[in-house]
Protein backbone atom coordinates (compact mmCIF):
# COMPACT_ATOMS: atom_id res chain seq x y z
CA UNK A 1 0.00 0.00 0.00
CA UNK A 2 1.19 3.62 -0.23
CA UNK A 3 2.78 5.19 2.42
CA UNK A 4 1.03 8.34 1.55
CA UNK A 5 -2.60 6.51 2.47
CA UNK A 6 -0.88 4.18 5.12
CA UNK A 7 0.76 6.97 7.32
CA UNK A 8 -2.55 8.39 8.27
CA UNK A 9 -3.73 4.88 9.46
CA UNK A 10 -0.53 4.14 11.36
CA UNK A 11 -0.40 7.73 13.52
CA UNK A 12 -3.69 6.13 15.16
CA UNK A 13 -2.49 3.30 15.45
CA UNK A 14 0.68 4.16 16.96
CA UNK A 15 -0.82 6.60 19.27
CA UNK A 16 -3.63 3.97 20.52
CA UNK A 17 -0.98 1.44 21.04
CA UNK A 18 0.78 3.77 23.27
CA UNK A 19 -1.64 5.11 25.38
CA UNK A 20 -2.79 1.09 26.29
CA UNK A 21 0.83 0.85 27.32
CA UNK A 22 0.21 3.38 29.63
CA UNK A 23 -2.46 2.27 30.60
CA UNK A 24 -1.39 -0.91 31.63
CA UNK A 25 0.77 0.39 34.25
CA UNK A 26 -2.30 2.88 35.65
CA UNK A 27 -3.95 -0.72 36.24
CA UNK A 28 -0.48 -2.14 37.66
CA UNK A 29 -1.01 0.71 40.04
CA UNK A 30 -4.71 0.41 41.13
CA UNK A 31 -4.15 -3.36 41.99
CA UNK A 32 -5.48 -4.84 39.30
CA UNK A 33 -4.17 -6.82 35.87
CA UNK A 34 -3.74 -5.52 32.92
CA UNK A 35 -3.89 -8.71 30.93
CA UNK A 36 -7.16 -9.91 32.33
CA UNK A 37 -8.39 -5.69 32.27
CA UNK A 38 -7.61 -5.84 28.29
CA UNK A 39 -8.68 -9.31 28.00
CA UNK A 40 -12.36 -8.57 29.39
CA UNK A 41 -12.65 -5.45 27.32
CA UNK A 42 -11.75 -7.01 24.44
CA UNK A 43 -13.74 -9.85 24.32
CA UNK A 44 -17.09 -7.77 26.10
CA UNK A 45 -16.69 -5.09 23.08
CA UNK A 46 -15.88 -7.08 19.98
CA UNK A 47 -16.14 -10.58 20.44
CA UNK A 48 -19.17 -10.91 22.59
CA UNK A 49 -22.10 -10.67 20.19
CA UNK A 50 -24.27 -8.36 22.70
CA UNK A 51 -21.01 -6.46 23.65
CA UNK A 52 -20.28 -6.22 19.93
CA UNK A 53 -23.56 -5.31 19.02
CA UNK A 54 -23.28 -2.18 22.08
CA UNK A 55 -19.81 -1.11 20.76
CA UNK A 56 -21.71 -0.56 17.24
CA UNK A 57 -24.44 1.33 18.52
CA UNK A 58 -21.65 3.47 20.40
CA UNK A 59 -19.60 3.92 17.46
CA UNK A 60 -22.84 5.13 15.17
CA UNK A 61 -22.98 8.80 17.20
CA UNK A 62 -19.08 9.00 17.04
CA UNK A 63 -17.96 8.12 13.93
CA UNK A 64 -20.94 10.74 12.58
CA UNK A 65 -20.07 13.36 14.82
CA UNK A 66 -16.27 12.69 14.06
CA UNK A 67 -17.10 13.11 10.08
CA UNK A 68 -19.03 16.49 10.94
CA UNK A 69 -15.42 17.91 12.76
CA UNK A 70 -13.44 16.81 9.93
CA UNK A 71 -15.12 18.44 7.20
CA UNK A 72 -14.67 21.57 9.22
CA UNK A 73 -10.75 20.99 9.70
CA UNK A 74 -10.76 20.32 6.09
CA UNK A 75 -11.54 23.66 5.54
CA UNK A 76 -9.44 25.35 8.58
CA UNK A 77 -13.10 25.44 11.30
CA UNK A 78 -13.12 24.14 14.88
CA UNK A 79 -16.29 22.66 15.19
CA UNK A 80 -16.39 22.34 18.99
CA UNK A 81 -20.09 22.27 18.81
CA UNK A 82 -21.06 18.92 17.95
CA UNK A 83 -22.91 18.06 21.44
CA UNK A 84 -25.49 20.49 21.18
CA UNK A 85 -25.65 19.74 17.26
CA UNK A 86 -26.56 16.08 18.71
CA UNK A 87 -29.09 17.60 20.71
CA UNK A 88 -30.82 19.66 17.75
CA UNK A 89 -30.42 16.80 15.10
CA UNK A 90 -32.49 14.59 18.40
CA UNK A 91 -34.72 17.21 18.65
CA UNK A 92 -35.68 17.70 15.15
CA UNK A 93 -35.91 13.54 14.24
CA UNK A 94 -38.11 13.48 17.92
CA UNK A 95 -40.44 15.96 16.63
CA UNK A 96 -40.98 14.27 12.97
CA UNK A 97 -41.49 10.74 14.72
CA UNK A 98 -44.04 12.42 17.30
CA UNK A 99 -46.00 14.47 14.91
CA UNK A 100 -45.81 12.70 11.66
CA UNK A 101 -48.17 9.55 11.77
CA UNK A 102 -49.83 7.25 9.53
CA UNK A 103 -47.04 7.15 6.63
CA UNK A 104 -44.94 4.07 5.93
CA UNK A 105 -41.57 3.59 7.33
CA UNK A 106 -39.47 4.04 4.18
CA UNK A 107 -41.09 7.20 4.30
CA UNK A 108 -41.11 8.04 7.58
CA UNK A 109 -37.27 6.80 8.85
CA UNK A 110 -35.93 8.83 5.89
CA UNK A 111 -37.83 12.00 6.70
CA UNK A 112 -36.93 11.83 10.56
CA UNK A 113 -33.39 11.35 9.52
CA UNK A 114 -33.39 14.59 7.57
CA UNK A 115 -35.35 16.87 10.17
CA UNK A 116 -32.02 15.31 12.61
CA UNK A 117 -30.02 16.82 9.52
CA UNK A 118 -31.49 19.68 9.07
CA UNK A 119 -31.74 20.94 12.61
CA UNK A 120 -28.24 20.03 13.36
CA UNK A 121 -27.26 21.86 10.34
CA UNK A 122 -29.11 25.03 10.90
CA UNK A 123 -27.57 24.98 14.37
CA UNK A 124 -24.66 24.92 12.69
CA UNK A 125 -24.85 26.79 10.26
CA UNK A 126 -25.56 29.88 12.85
CA UNK A 127 -21.46 29.79 13.89
CA UNK A 128 -20.19 29.60 9.68
CA UNK A 129 -22.46 32.57 8.99
CA UNK A 130 -21.05 34.41 12.15
CA UNK A 131 -17.67 33.43 10.97
CA UNK A 132 -18.00 34.03 7.36
CA UNK A 133 -19.58 37.62 7.28
CA UNK A 134 -18.86 38.79 10.87
CA UNK A 135 -15.69 36.97 11.66
CA UNK A 136 -16.54 35.96 14.90
CA UNK A 137 -14.28 33.26 16.15
CA UNK A 138 -16.41 29.82 15.33
CA UNK A 139 -14.74 28.28 18.75
CA UNK A 140 -16.05 30.33 20.84
CA UNK A 141 -20.16 30.70 19.32
CA UNK A 142 -19.78 26.87 18.50
CA UNK A 143 -18.79 26.24 22.41
CA UNK A 144 -21.46 28.74 23.42
CA UNK A 145 -24.06 26.90 20.87
CA UNK A 146 -23.66 23.92 23.29
CA UNK A 147 -25.17 25.08 26.61
CA UNK A 148 -28.35 26.92 24.20
CA UNK A 149 -28.79 23.58 22.99
CA UNK A 150 -28.42 21.30 25.79
CA UNK A 151 -31.27 23.40 27.93
CA UNK A 152 -33.38 24.24 25.14
CA UNK A 153 -33.96 20.20 25.08
CA UNK A 154 -34.26 19.78 28.86
CA UNK A 155 -36.97 22.76 28.98
CA UNK A 156 -38.73 20.83 26.06
CA UNK A 157 -38.73 17.56 28.00
CA UNK A 158 -39.36 19.09 31.23
CA UNK A 159 -42.49 20.84 30.03
CA UNK A 160 -44.31 20.64 26.52
CA UNK A 161 -42.53 17.18 25.28
CA UNK A 162 -42.98 15.73 28.37
CA UNK A 163 -44.75 12.08 28.64
CA UNK A 164 -47.56 12.26 30.16
CA UNK A 165 -46.87 10.56 34.14
CA UNK A 166 -43.22 10.46 32.86
CA UNK A 167 -40.98 9.72 36.63
CA UNK A 168 -38.11 11.99 34.85
CA UNK A 169 -37.63 14.28 31.81
CA UNK A 170 -38.66 12.55 28.84
CA UNK A 171 -41.12 12.44 25.86
CA UNK A 172 -43.44 9.55 24.30
CA UNK A 173 -42.14 7.18 22.00
CA UNK A 174 -41.65 8.07 18.53
CA UNK A 175 -43.84 5.86 16.04
CA UNK A 176 -42.53 2.74 15.12
CA UNK A 177 -42.46 3.46 11.45
CA UNK A 178 -40.06 6.12 12.19
CA UNK A 179 -37.32 3.51 14.21
CA UNK A 180 -34.25 2.82 12.90
CA UNK A 181 -34.47 -1.41 12.31
CA UNK A 182 -31.84 -3.65 14.43
CA UNK A 183 -29.52 -5.09 12.25
CA UNK A 184 -28.12 -7.96 14.74
CA UNK A 185 -31.19 -9.91 16.49
CA UNK A 186 -31.62 -9.40 19.88
CA UNK A 187 -28.51 -6.73 20.32
CA UNK A 188 -28.89 -3.16 20.69
CA UNK A 189 -26.95 -2.77 16.72
CA UNK A 190 -29.13 -0.79 14.42
CA UNK A 191 -28.93 0.58 10.99
CA UNK A 192 -27.55 3.64 12.09
CA UNK A 193 -24.20 2.42 11.78
CA UNK A 194 -25.03 1.05 8.02
CA UNK A 195 -25.64 4.75 7.79
CA UNK A 196 -22.71 6.15 9.49
CA UNK A 197 -20.48 4.08 7.10
CA UNK A 198 -21.88 5.32 3.78
CA UNK A 199 -22.22 9.04 5.15
CA UNK A 200 -18.03 8.22 5.77
CA UNK A 201 -17.56 7.11 2.09
CA UNK A 202 -19.54 9.15 0.27
CA UNK A 203 -17.47 12.35 2.55
CA UNK A 204 -14.46 10.30 1.10
CA UNK A 205 -15.08 10.53 -2.65
CA UNK A 206 -16.30 14.39 -1.85
CA UNK A 207 -13.39 15.19 -0.18
CA UNK A 208 -10.69 13.08 -2.07
CA UNK A 209 -12.17 12.55 -5.72
CA UNK A 210 -14.43 16.16 -6.32
CA UNK A 211 -14.00 20.02 -7.15
CA UNK A 212 -15.38 20.65 -4.01
CA UNK A 213 -13.35 18.53 -2.06
CA UNK A 214 -10.55 20.48 -3.62
CA UNK A 215 -12.83 23.89 -2.53
CA UNK A 216 -12.59 23.04 0.69
CA UNK A 217 -8.83 21.86 0.99
CA UNK A 218 -7.67 24.78 -0.70
CA UNK A 219 -9.87 27.20 1.50
CA UNK A 220 -8.27 25.32 4.98
CA UNK A 221 -4.70 25.48 3.24
CA UNK A 222 -4.94 28.82 2.68
CA UNK A 223 -8.47 31.40 2.13
CA UNK A 224 -5.87 34.00 0.26
CA UNK A 225 -4.53 31.69 -2.05
CA UNK A 226 -8.30 30.67 -2.57
CA UNK A 227 -9.74 33.86 -3.22
CA UNK A 228 -7.48 34.45 -6.46
CA UNK A 229 -8.39 31.19 -7.44
CA UNK A 230 -12.10 32.40 -7.30
CA UNK A 231 -13.32 30.30 -4.87
CA UNK A 232 -16.09 31.85 -2.29
CA UNK A 233 -14.25 31.51 1.09
CA UNK A 234 -17.40 32.69 3.16
CA UNK A 235 -19.41 30.54 1.12
CA UNK A 236 -17.15 27.44 1.83
CA UNK A 237 -17.11 28.31 5.80
CA UNK A 238 -20.75 28.44 6.04
CA UNK A 239 -21.14 24.85 4.16
CA UNK A 240 -18.66 23.12 5.53
CA UNK A 241 -20.53 24.49 9.00
CA UNK A 242 -23.70 23.45 8.28
CA UNK A 243 -22.79 20.14 6.67
CA UNK A 244 -21.06 19.55 9.78
CA UNK A 245 -23.97 20.15 12.29
CA UNK A 246 -26.22 18.54 9.88
CA UNK A 247 -23.73 14.81 10.29
CA UNK A 248 -23.93 15.51 13.77
CA UNK A 249 -27.50 16.11 13.86
CA UNK A 250 -27.61 12.75 12.26
CA UNK A 251 -25.65 11.31 15.21
CA UNK A 252 -28.68 12.49 17.48
CA UNK A 253 -31.25 11.24 15.12
CA UNK A 254 -29.87 7.83 15.70
CA UNK A 255 -29.33 8.26 19.27
CA UNK A 256 -33.24 8.95 19.45
CA UNK A 257 -34.32 6.72 16.55
CA UNK A 258 -32.60 3.50 16.90
CA UNK A 259 -31.14 3.49 20.47
CA UNK A 260 -33.77 5.73 23.14
CA UNK A 261 -36.82 5.79 20.60
CA UNK A 262 -37.99 8.66 22.62
CA UNK A 263 -36.02 12.13 23.81
CA UNK A 264 -34.65 12.39 26.74
CA UNK A 265 -32.69 15.11 28.50
CA UNK A 266 -29.16 13.73 28.55
CA UNK A 267 -29.63 12.58 24.47
CA UNK A 268 -25.58 12.31 24.75
CA UNK A 269 -23.14 10.99 27.42
CA UNK A 270 -20.35 13.71 26.11
CA UNK A 271 -20.33 12.39 22.12
CA UNK A 272 -20.09 15.53 20.75
CA UNK A 273 -16.49 16.32 23.02
CA UNK A 274 -15.46 13.10 21.92
CA UNK A 275 -15.54 13.45 18.72
CA UNK A 276 -13.11 16.03 18.56
CA UNK A 277 -10.42 14.36 19.80
CA UNK A 278 -11.36 11.53 17.05
CA UNK A 279 -11.25 13.94 14.62
CA UNK A 280 -8.02 15.05 15.58
CA UNK A 281 -6.23 11.77 15.86
CA UNK A 282 -7.47 10.77 12.12
CA UNK A 283 -5.01 13.47 11.11
CA UNK A 284 -7.46 14.08 8.24
CA UNK A 285 -8.46 10.65 6.88
CA UNK A 286 -11.74 9.18 6.79
CA UNK A 287 -9.89 5.44 7.40
CA UNK A 288 -8.44 6.97 10.62
CA UNK A 289 -11.89 8.16 11.83
CA UNK A 290 -13.78 5.16 11.30
CA UNK A 291 -10.68 3.17 13.49
CA UNK A 292 -10.14 5.81 15.94
CA UNK A 293 -14.22 5.93 16.28
CA UNK A 294 -14.20 1.95 16.68
CA UNK A 295 -11.45 2.02 19.73
CA UNK A 296 -13.54 5.06 20.88
CA UNK A 297 -16.82 2.94 20.96
CA UNK A 298 -14.88 -0.27 22.71
CA UNK A 299 -13.35 1.74 25.41
CA UNK A 300 -17.05 2.51 26.36
CA UNK A 301 -18.70 -0.55 25.72
CA UNK A 302 -16.24 -2.53 27.89
CA UNK A 303 -15.51 -0.29 30.40
CA UNK A 304 -17.82 -1.49 33.37
CA UNK A 305 -17.03 -4.86 32.24
CA UNK A 306 -13.17 -4.50 32.25
CA UNK A 307 -14.31 -2.82 35.81
CA UNK A 308 -16.49 -5.83 37.40
CA UNK A 309 -13.82 -8.32 35.86
CA UNK A 310 -10.49 -6.87 37.04
CA UNK A 311 -11.78 -4.42 39.60
CA UNK A 312 -10.22 -1.78 37.67
CA UNK A 313 -11.75 1.92 37.91
CA UNK A 314 -13.68 2.93 35.24
CA UNK A 315 -11.50 6.82 35.23
CA UNK A 316 -8.89 4.16 33.54
CA UNK A 317 -10.73 4.29 30.46
CA UNK A 318 -10.82 7.99 30.18
CA UNK A 319 -6.95 8.39 30.94
CA UNK A 320 -6.49 5.77 28.11
CA UNK A 321 -9.10 8.16 25.86
CA UNK A 322 -6.74 11.23 27.20
CA UNK A 323 -3.09 9.64 26.52
CA UNK A 324 -4.26 8.71 23.11
CA UNK A 325 -5.05 12.44 22.22
CA UNK A 326 -1.55 13.47 24.53
CA UNK A 327 0.68 10.89 22.05
CA UNK A 328 -1.18 12.16 18.77
CA UNK A 329 -0.53 15.52 20.38
CA UNK A 330 3.14 14.74 20.70
CA UNK A 331 3.68 12.99 17.46
CA UNK A 332 1.88 16.02 15.23
CA UNK A 333 4.37 18.35 17.15
CA UNK A 334 7.46 15.93 16.29
CA UNK A 335 6.87 16.10 13.37
CA UNK A 336 6.41 20.07 12.70
CA UNK A 337 9.36 20.65 14.30
CA UNK A 338 11.20 17.79 11.69
CA UNK A 339 9.30 20.20 9.34
CA UNK A 340 10.65 23.69 10.19
CA UNK A 341 14.02 22.08 10.50
CA UNK A 342 14.06 20.43 7.22
CA UNK A 343 12.72 23.98 6.30
CA UNK A 344 15.87 25.57 7.81
CA UNK A 345 18.25 23.61 6.18
CA UNK A 346 16.65 24.07 2.76
CA UNK A 347 17.33 27.83 3.04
Amino acid sequence: MNAKYLKPILSPLIAIASALIVGAILILLAGANPITAYTALLQESCFNYFGFGNTLTKMTPLLLTSLGVLVALKAGQFNIGGEGQIYLGALGSTLVGLYVQGIPALIHIPLALCAGFLFGAIWGAIPGYLKAVRGVNEVITTLLLNYIAINLVSYLVQNPLKAPAAPSPYSPLIAKSAQLPIILPQSLAHAGIVLAVIVAGILWIVLVRSPLGYQITAVGFNPTAARYAHISVERTIMLVMAVAGGLAGLAGASEVMGSKYRLFEQVSPGYGFDAIAIAFLSRGSIGGVILTSLFFAALRSGANVMQRSAGVPVTVVYAIQGLTVLFIAISLAVEGERRQRGRGKNE
